[in-house]
Formats: structure tokens, sequence, C-alpha cells
């Protein structure tokens, strides 16, 4: 599976939006993830710029999507 085809996998279609970002049922990351692909055709242009949906496959099996913009920021801090 190719997380920038241009063509959605089947397993997208019982995607549920995730208000956080994380799985809505188990909590699991992203990074965690079973399959990932990102719906490059379809982005959505705001104030603040270009938004994408990303679709995610939790090995719990939810099937979960969330705007990239609503991914968190990386803690780039060192101790």
């Amino acid at each position: 599976m190719d997380a920038f085809s241009l063509v959605p996998p089947l397993w997208t279609e019982a995607a549920v939006h995730a208000r956080g970002f994380q799985c809505p049922t188990c909590a699991k990351s992203p990074r965690e993830a079973k399959q990932v692909w990102l719906n490059r055709r379809s982005p959505v242009y705001t104030d603040d710029g270009r938004k994408y949906q990303e679709f995610y496959q939790c090995d719990c099996t939810t099937v979960w999507w969330a705007w990239s913009t609503d991914r968190p920021k990386p803690d780039c801090s060192s101790d």
C-alpha cells in the first residue's frame, strides 16, 4: 500500500472522523497504525493554507481520519 497513491484504498470507506489525532477507539498514536493513506486529491484551502485528510487503520480494526492541520506539533525540546 502506497500512502501517497492517488486512488483511495477500500479500507478507507469505513473511516470515522477522529476529534483528537489518535484512534477514537483505543487512543493509539497514528505512528502505530497498520496502514496509512493521505488524500492528496482533495485538499481543502483555508485562510491558514491547505489541509488534507489523513486516513489510518489501527490494530484494533478502527479506521479513522483527521485533518493534517490537527496533527500535534513535534516536541523538539531537548532535556
